[in-house]
């Protein structure tokens, strides 16, 4: 005999992944303004920048602005997978100094 569903739990379990996407966004978000330094702005001033956007219907603009804020993400992809390189050797080469010397008093 099958076992009866849990709706119940299903239904919490959905609530709670939805909290968490709620909450992952609005970090996100967070993110972005300081990651752009429109955390400098005042929260009208910004509030207002965005309604501005939202607002406005001009497909060129809209595009221009798009490729910019692609150009930055793009950017801060590349420094950040360089800075992760950069680490990924730095611990590559810490890593086998240390090893290098127990290699060594294990065959000493």
């Amino acid at each position: 005999m099958r076992k009866p569903r849990d709706f119940d739990a299903d239904l919490k379990a959905l609530d709670d992944k939805a909290r968490e996407l709620k909450t992952r966004k609005v970090r996100q978000l967070g993110e972005l303004v300081i990651a752009t330094g429109a955390d400098a702005l005042s929260a009208d001033e910004l509030v207002g920048a965005l309604i501005v956007l939202a607002e406005t219907k001009e497909a060129g603009k809209r595009e221009a602005w798009a490729k910019r804020g692609a150009a930055f993400f793009q950017s801060r992809a590349r420094r950040t997978s360089a800075a992760t390189d950069r680490n990924t050797e730095g611990a590559a080469a810490q890593q086998s100094g240390p090893q290098s010397a127990s290699v060594r008093k294990g065959t000493a």
